[in-house]
């Protein structure tokens, strides 16, 4: 298994708190991790239909079951758990890492822990492989940004634009396969599960026509006009689409830097895809 930088700070954050919250992409290795790091936990996936039925029927029962810390895994799927979990923590304030939850639909996630949860868990996203991590290398510190390559740092075994066309997502690494045809049923199983049932989004051909221009204009300035209008969309939507892909992890928004912070949150930010391949 490859070591995940993530993996020292879920140890920390489960030595405070006792709800710690794993969210990120699909595919992005949430339940490995979870797995690797806490071994001796009890694990119960919510995507088993008779383990989503008895939490949605029952979940004082449900919970009741694990004498021990759990690791619950696709949790938004049964919302009403954060309530009981809520209770459970508040009950016990001695409990820390008592429950690790993990979840791909950061959409319902996040509102979920927000609602429930707040001030009881911490959030951690994980994201594809970075290429330290491919690597083996020691991820470099935001202190050392500028200063100079760390040591240990090597290029990659295959060239710059078959990296960039693979991607970072952990399965295509773990069994060698076929970048362009995971990636290309990845994104259709992201609009077809995500985007049409949990965010209602009616026209799904406008949509992925945005998501390609999204894709065209990486690293440039975001204008939600111009996007909107190539798009042949409204504002509104278009600045609700760009939310939708920030929350489902295809995309992120990079604030401009000024001493002014002001300045930082009203000037415009510029555009990047999480993931090359996903891009590519």
């Amino acid at each position: 298994m490859i070591q995940r930088t993530l993996a020292a700070k879920l140890r920390q954050a489960a030595a405070v708190f006792p709800v710690v919250s794993v969210t990120g992409p699909r595919q992005s290795g949430k339940t490995t991790l979870v797995q690797a790091v806490f071994p001796d936990y009890h694990y119960c996936s919510l995507e088993l239909p008779e383990e989503r039925q008895f939490a949605l029927e029952d979940p004082r029962g449900f919970l009741g079951q694990f004498d021990g810390p759990v690791v619950l895994d696709e949790v938004q799927r049964a919302p009403d758990l954060f309530s009981y979990i809520q209770v459970l923590v508040d009950e016990h304030r001695d409990w820390a890492g008592r429950f690790i939850l993990t979840g791909s639909q950061n959409f319902l996630l996040l509102q979920s822990v927000s609602q429930s949860l707040a001030g009881r868990c911490a959030v951690l996203h994980l994201l594809p492989f970075s290429l330290a991590e491919l690597m083996g290398c020691r991820p470099m510190s935001l202190a050392g940004l500028g200063t100079g390559v760390p040591a240990d740092l090597r290029p990659p075994g295959t060239g710059l634009f078959e990296t960039l066309f693979t991607g970072f997502y952990p399965r295509i690494h773990d069994k060698g396969l076929a970048p362009r045809d995971w990636l290309a049923s990845y994104y259709q199983t992201y609009l077809e599960r995500d985007v049409r049932s949990i965010v209602n989004v009616g026209d799904l051909e406008a949509f992925g026509r945005f998501v390609r221009l999204c894709a065209g204009r990486t690293g440039q300035l975001l204008n939600l006009s111009a996007l909107a209008a190539d798009c042949g969309i409204s504002h509104v939507t278009a600045r609700r689409w760009i939310s939708i892909l920030e929350a489902s992890f295809i995309i992120t928004l990079l604030r401009p830097h000024y001493r002014n912070f002001g300045k930082r949150l009203i000037k415009r930010p510029k555009l990047y895809f999480l993931d090359t391949g996903l891009l590519c």
